[in-house]
């Protein structure tokens, strides 16, 4: 921890020391006689000679230059006191690390220099030397109170310091007595002067400490990292190492440096070493560049040089755009950006020596140099206020420069990077500023697709998006006193409008693009933004050809198509303040459509914040007597409407027989529940009846829970924001699946049985195994499904609280129930085999023997309409199937229950019988149908047979106490 007391005019040099005063208190005037006359200046802007004024105590001069300001100084251990500094400009040449030290006035009124008192502050630094990395720990102990603190950066070099806030890497925090800065993850970006400056005692203080940070080996750039030459076409070759501008001394060394020259030179902003091998190498060399600092161990580059031997496969050489000498097969040639530009190009030699295509890397310097002072900006060096507005302003003239993919790309970052630090500053832009942006991001949608665009997307798919949402963020920060604002560019049209606390109408915007764009919202959804007297500003934004560039990303709802866009993208904002709100309902009309409409808007959450088209909160509402495709959505942020070539028919009568089926399938479960409810002693008198059964009563339970949660479904807010919507779709997935796997443990009761015809199954053991089958698996994929798709936003289909067919979800329940269905295939043709053999007649007991044909016979029945069910419903997930599909598949899936019913409970003997004992007595119906007509009489007698106290199964009858 190093300690350093510097008083207020101290200078910047480490190591100077406090100046000692032997009285703290006095005051010296600057007098206004002698000061030279007006045109008695010398040339260079300058009076001549300055007279210094009450010298033995030590107060100041003054000199006045050609244009009669006077430029008055204190000497040392004297300052001007805060209240004159409020009112005069400083000086800008002499005195930088005094404040308050020098003075501009513009007539010879008397100023007073105040002698100055002890230092109030002490700076603790936890060390001058920080590695890349570390996090910086700056303190500045207080011995007075302060006001005004603030800390500033100057870099090596630079005149003048920066300010440094809080951001991404800047922390700053202050308590009585003492102030702490604190700057993560350094670098040399961050190496310079720290210079801490308040007020206290009524004079302006600088407290002032030197940082230094090394380099690293990847702010080394080599060219080339690796070499491949033929000694015979080239018997020398140069090597190079350069490194940015820091406050670090280096000096390079080469090895090997024999028959070699080294030389350096510097450049903009960073400093060369070069090594001239006049004799190439027998062999295969690596050469080092030794960068070395004092009291820092060195940083060593190495550059890898491989000889071409006789026999080697080989590129030849090609000079048709760039010069690329003779390479060996599987290494990388390389050369050097233009002028102007950063980078490097890479050519790859294939190992069958032909040459592959070019890779360059090349950025234009001016545009890198802005990239960097953006990041440094989010980081936390500079002011937004002030850096923002001038980054803006260069923006349209480095577009106009970039004529690559990685200008391209950083180009964008830059945008980015902006976007943020406005979104977290708050800023709020003029009118010039958001014109600038506005320019450049025309300029930017104008660029060449094939050449830059198409090539920018190769590396990073998502470059639309970020352009995108950085345009976003900046269009809504106009200042409240700029509007309204208009602005019309050919690929950019925005306009902007400011309303008070009321306004009569809707909100209405229209655009004079083709096809014609309007937007409206309905007064009623602005009315709740208007609190306690607040302004709110509406920003309404078209970006032509924006929706071209975005990556091919369709949330849930849309598939996997390709879809056509109308080649625009309408952005609608709205701040209240500097607030910017999101919710509220838009009326969009895109004009003339063709094909299917979906309204859409840009999520920048889907595809790990990449960003898709998504349908969440708007529907198409396509007018019976006009073409035009009108949106409506329930929040703010960029719409666009996919036309898809294919039609999705809407069937009313669908969702009827939806409805009707599910409803009939409801009461048939009830009345499932109702025959077990009277007849359940009766049935389970061995353990294969007692299984069978058990089965088949959490089948209906289940059933019966997934078709109630499904038919109240729609009653719901759908989307994955709606926790309720949520919960419905997760429960009919795991319910409808248990009921599937009760089905699978039915049929492997049986497939036990047949194998091995002499063993009892312990019914303390099998219970608790058809419990995991039937619900913990069933539970395991349903969890599965919702942790893996509702991320990825293809959980719930669009609209529905249900599993999404699209994006894969909804085969998380077919493909299960598919292969429990051809597992009930393959145990009931074994089954059909066994009862062919003759030898069965000697196998189990015939009361056992009876249980188990009624367990094939139900699931003889069951499994092919199951299986036919979901085959259909694996043919309605297609583009182009008819609707004859659509309505096989409703009416086999919503009837399962009454199939459970008849062929499931009804169709067993002991049933028929039970049932016919205590209702019916008489014949034994000759079918099905006859003991429904008998069953009749179950509704009218089930109050009375309640009361007589009917035996209904226990919990451990069930084998499911607690499902």
């Amino acid at each position: 921890m190093t300690t350093r007391k510097l008083s207020a005019h101290s200078a910047a040099t480490p190591g100077y020391k406090a100046v000692t005063h032997k009285h703290h208190t006095g005051w010296a005037r600057m007098a206004k006689t002698g000061l030279p006359e007006k045109g008695q200046s010398q040339a260079g802007g300058e009076s001549g000679s300055g007279q210094l004024l009450d010298k033995e105590n030590g107060a100041g001069e003054c000199n006045v230059n050609h244009e009669g300001n006077f430029y008055c100084a204190c000497l040392s251990g004297y300052q001007w006191n805060t209240s004159i500094c409020l009112h005069y400009p400083p000086c800008q040449s002499l005195h930088n690390h005094q404040p308050c030290g020098c003075l501009v006035f513009s007539h010879p009124e008397p100023g007073y220099c105040q002698l100055l008192p002890p230092v109030p502050g002490i700076l603790d630094l936890n060390s001058q030397l920080q590695m890349p990395g570390d996090t910086l720990s700056l303190t500045l102990h207080l011995s007075q109170e302060a006001t005004n603190l603030s800390w500033f950066l100057r870099h090596p070099g630079s005149p003048s310091p920066i300010l440094l806030q809080p951001g991404t890497q800047v922390s700053v925090t202050s308590s009585h007595g003492q102030a702490a800065l604190s700057i993560s993850n350094m670098s040399h970006h961050w190496a310079g002067e720290y210079m801490s400056c308040f007020e206290a005692q009524g004079f302006k203080w600088n407290l002032y400490e030197v940082v230094r940070v090394p380099l690293k080996a990847t702010d080394v750039a080599r060219l080339p990292y690796q070499l491949s030459i033929s000694c015979a076409t080239s018997p020398g070759f140069q090597l190079s190492c350069c490194i940015p501008s820091t406050n670090l001394a280096y000096a390079a060394a080469w090895s090997p440096g024999e028959g070699s020259k080294a030389s350096s030179f510097n450049e903009s902003g960073s400093q060369c070493f070069v090594l001239a091998v006049q004799r190439c190498p027998m062999a295969d060399t690596t050469y080092t560049c030794d960068l070395q600092s004092p009291g820092l161990a060195p940083l060593r580059v190495p550059i890898s040089i491989t000889i071409i031997q006789d026999g080697d496969i080989t590129c030849p050489e090609d000079t048709s755009v760039l010069t690329w000498n003779v390479t060996k097969a599987g290494h990388v040639a390389q050369a050097p950006c233009p002028e102007s530009k950063r980078g490097i190009v890479r050519r790859l030699c294939g190992a069958d020596g032909v040459w592959g295509p070019v890779h360059s890397s090349c950025t234009d310097a001016r545009l890198l140099a802005l990239f960097t002072r953006t990041k440094l900006l989010q980081a936390g060096q500079g002011s937004p206020a002030e850096e923002v507005p001038q980054i803006l302003a260069q923006l349209p003239g480095q577009v106009a420069e970039a004529s690559s993919p990685s200008d391209l790309l950083t180009l964008l970052s830059t945008m980015k990077y902006l976007a943020m630090v406005v979104a977290k500053a708050r800023i709020q832009l003029d009118r010039r500023a958001l014109k600038n942006l506005l320019i450049a991001t025309d300029k930017v949608l104008d660029m060449d697709t094939r050449s830059l665009w198409t090539l920018a997307q190769a590396r990073k798919p998502w470059a639309g998006s970020t352009l995108l949402l950085a345009v976003e963020t900046l269009a809504c920060s106009l200042c409240p006193q700029d509007h309204p604002f208009a602005f019309s560019l050919p690929n950019v049209l925005l306009q902007s409008q400011l309303f008070g606390p009321t306004f009569p109408a809707d909100y209405s915007i229209s655009f004079p693009t083709r096809p014609p764009l309007q937007a409206q919202i309905p007064r009623h959804s602005l009315v709740p933004l208007v609190r306690n007297g607040t302004e709110i500003s509406i920003t309404s934004l078209v970006l032509r050809k924006l929706d071209h560039l975005l990556p091919s990303n369709y949330g849930q709802g849309l598939g996997d198509s390709l879809y056509a866009t109308p080649g625009l993208v309408l952005v609608i904002s709205i701040m209240a303040g500097d607030r910017a709100f999101s919710q509220g309902e838009v009326i969009m009309d895109f004009g003339n459509t063709d094909g299917s409409p979906h309204c859409v808007f840009w999520d920048h959450s889907l595809f790990q914040g990449r960003g898709g088209w998504s349908k969440e909160g708007c529907q198409a509402q396509v007018a019976s007597a006009s073409p035009t495709a009108q949106c409506l959505c329930q929040h703010l942020t960029a719409f666009s409407v996919l036309m898809s070539p294919h039609t999705v028919p809407e069937e009313p009568a669908l969702a009827l027989l939806t409805q009707v089926g599910l409803g009939a399938s409801i009461l048939a479960l009830l009345v499932c529940l109702g025959v077990y409810w009277l007849v359940w002693r009766v049935v389970v008198r061995n353990k294969i009846s007692y299984f069978r059964h058990a089965a088949l009563l959490n089948m209906v339970f289940c059933l019966l829970a997934a078709d109630t949660c499904f038919l109240g479904a729609p009653f719901l807010s759908p989307g994955p924001r709606s926790p309720l919507c949520l919960a419905a779709a997760f429960l009919c997935h795991f319910l409808y699946l248990a009921t599937f796997f009760w089905m699978l443990a039915q049929a492997l009761v049986l497939a036990h049985q047949l194998l091995f015809v002499f063993h009892q199954l312990p019914k303390h053991r099998v219970l608790p195994l058809m419990v995991l089958l039937g619900y913990l698996c069933p539970l395991g994929l349903a969890g599965v499904t919702l942790g893996l798709y509702l991320p990825q936003g293809q959980y719930l289909r669009e609209g529905e609280c249900w599993l999404d067919g699209k994006g894969g979800a909804l085969y998380t329940f077919v493909g299960p129930v598919l292969a429990i269905v051809g597992v009930n295939g393959l145990v009931l043709a074994m089954a059909m085999l066994k009862l062919l053999r003759p030898s069965l007649s000697e196998g189990p007991p015939a009361e056992k023997r009876q249980a188990l044909l009624g367990v094939i016979k139900a699931l003889l029945i069951l499994t092919p309409i199951f299986g036919l069910t979901w085959g259909l419903g694996l043919a309605t997930l297609l583009e182009e199937v008819s609707t004859v599909p659509h309505y096989i598949f409703t009416i086999l899936n919503t009837l399962q229950g009454v199939f459970i019913l008849l062929f499931g409970c009804l169709m067993d003997r002991k049933i028929q019988e039970a049932l016919r004992k205590r209702f019916c007595r008489t014949q034994a119906p000759s079918s099905t149908i006859s003991l429904v007509s008998c069953c009749l009489q179950i509704l009218s007698c089930a109050s009375e047979s309640m009361s007589e106290g009917i035996p209904w199964p226990s919990s451990e009858d069930m084998g499911t106490a607690r499902s």
